[in-house]
């Protein structure tokens, strides 16, 4: 009888099994391509057909893209406020006429992101990031009332220490010093603690950005992260690109062994735009912190420095759009003769595959500047996985050489018009962090950003569709198998 007994709860358990299983399929059918790409959509389902609780736990803790509702509120209040202090700024040179095409995507771009466009500004490119360091620092030390300093890696090591001390400086003479860094791109960094006691020491006005911290009550999905890099002096000078505040082999000793370092890409602004910039900033200082700061430079928004029409697009998961993914497609469709674009992580979604193979087709040159080696497995090789693709449709593909890391991001379109900033040409920065980008119409600009392309040029290796072909094939089936891991977003 006892043996019955026991037999029937085995049945009834894997009845129940059975059914919660099959349950907990039909659920991921119904709540999974709710307001996901499909591709996106099927990768996860995938992922939960073949490893269901493990999938499904997954899931659970990144399946999300949203930021908390009360971050969104915040984000909808500051458009608003953004909205209301720049209405009626787009004052824009008329030294020469727009193409065409511009005038459409400025209206994107201030419907999405409550950005304007803004005349009157000039720039320094920085290819160099030593060079555009230095900078950096001679800047805040010359600080009279503000820094505004805001980057997704922030960390003191020998290479910063200059950086770090100007920072302190600043703070002993009186300047109101703001920082904010982000969590979870600062604290597998070994120079994370040595960070936060100088930060304090020193006297900043210190923060950091989507702390992942449950006991203290922060919690989100982990890899929802503050990807900007900018920083603010006075209201009046505005850094902003690639480069985060750390030494280029990123303190890791295996790169230091390697050789490996990074390349980065910084641009600084004055003129009108640096309102823009400090714009978002204050954005993130109002969602980490509560409090909303008057916006300094907005004094500076009628002082003419040049001849260059900017224009801040911020894009994140705060925005119920994908702001730098649209602005980066409807460029790729308006270019006419040349487009050239500057990723470390180039793993588009099938809307910016068709853009940039369509543009290649229609007979735009266009080429695509990458490393040679990477620093993230599973996103190199889902990355080489659209090679093939992009060969096939004319794209010419620039391998730059190792042991660099080519970390510049930015996109030059014909002669007319450039987008330099914080944002990779990938899922991620489309859909998951906080990026800043810059569009800049000024044939200057993008003459001076073409000189630094060429350089990129200089020091890589074009890759032929036969060459590409020819790979091994374990090569092929890792970077197809890479693939599916980008999509799970």
């Amino acid at each position: 009888m006892r043996e019955g007994l026991v037999g029937w709860i085995t049945l009834l358990v894997l009845i129940a099994l059975i059914l919660i299983d099959l349950g907990a399929r039909i659920a991921a059918l119904v709540v999974i391509p709710r307001n996901r790409r499909p591709q996106t959509a099927m990768a996860w389902l995938l992922a939960i057909s073949l490893l269901p609780y493990i999938g499904i736990l997954i899931f659970l803790l990144f399946g999300s893209h949203r930021l908390p509702r009360r971050r969104r509120q915040k984000q909808r209040e500051i458009n608003q406020y953004i909205v209301e202090q720049t209405e009626g700024i787009e004052k824009v040179t008329e030294r020469d006429p727009w193409p065409p095409w511009l005038g459409p995507i400025v209206e994107l771009n201030r419907t999405l992101g409550a950005m304007p466009l803004v005349g009157g500004n000039r720039a320094e490119l920085f290819d160099d990031n030593a060079r555009s360091l230095a900078a950096m620092t001679a800047d805040i030390r010359a600080a009279k009332r503000l820094i505004h300093c805001e980057f997704y890696i922030l960390s003191l090591d020998s290479t910063t220490e200059p950086f770090f001390q100007a920072l302190e400086d600043a703070v002993a003479r009186g300047v109101k010093v703001r920082v904010l860094l982000d969590h979870l791109g600062n604290v597998k960094y070994p120079g994370f603690g040595r960070t936060k006691r100088r930060l304090t020491e020193m006297g900043a006005d210190w923060h950091l950005m989507l702390p992942v911290q449950p006991l203290k009550g922060h919690w989100r999905r982990p890899d929802l992260r503050n990807h900007r890099k900018l920083l603010v002096i006075d209201g009046e000078i505005g850094w902003t690109g690639s480069q985060n505040v750390i030494e280029t082999p990123y303190q890791v000793r295996k790169n230091h062994r390697r050789g490996l370092h990074w390349k980065d890409f910084m641009s600084r602004f004055e003129g009108p735009i640096v309102a823009g910039i400090d714009a978002l900033f204050v954005t993130d200082w109002y969602s980490e912190t509560d409090v909303l700061l008057e916006r300094e430079a907005a004094d500076a928004r009628d002082t003419v420095h040049g001849p260059m029409d900017c224009q801040v697009v911020p894009s994140g998961p705060g925005f119920p759009g994908e702001n730098n993914l649209r602005l980066f497609n409807s460029l790729l469709y308006a270019a006419k003769h040349k487009a050239i674009v500057v990723s470390p992580y180039f793993v588009p979604d099938d809307s910016m595959l068709y853009a940039i193979t369509t543009a290649a087709q229609s007979g735009v040159e266009v080429q695509l500047f990458v490393s040679e080696i990477g620093d993230q497995f599973f996103v190199f090789h889902a990355q080489r996985s659209y090679y093939e693709a992009l060969l096939r449709a004319g794209v010419r593909i620039f391998l730059y050489e190792k042991p660099t890391i080519l970390h510049a991001k930015h996109m030059t379109i014909d002669d007319e018009v450039s987008v330099i900033g914080s944002s990779n040409m990938d899922m991620r920065s489309f859909t998951l962090d906080l990026e800043i980008s810059v569009m800049v119409r000024d044939r200057d600009y993008t003459q001076r950003l073409r000189a630094v392309e060429d350089d990129y040029r200089a020091h890589s290796r074009e890759i032929t569709l036969d060459e590409w072909n020819a790979r091994p094939l374990r090569r092929k089936v890792l970077d197809n198998f890479a693939r599916l891991t980008a999509a799970l977003q």
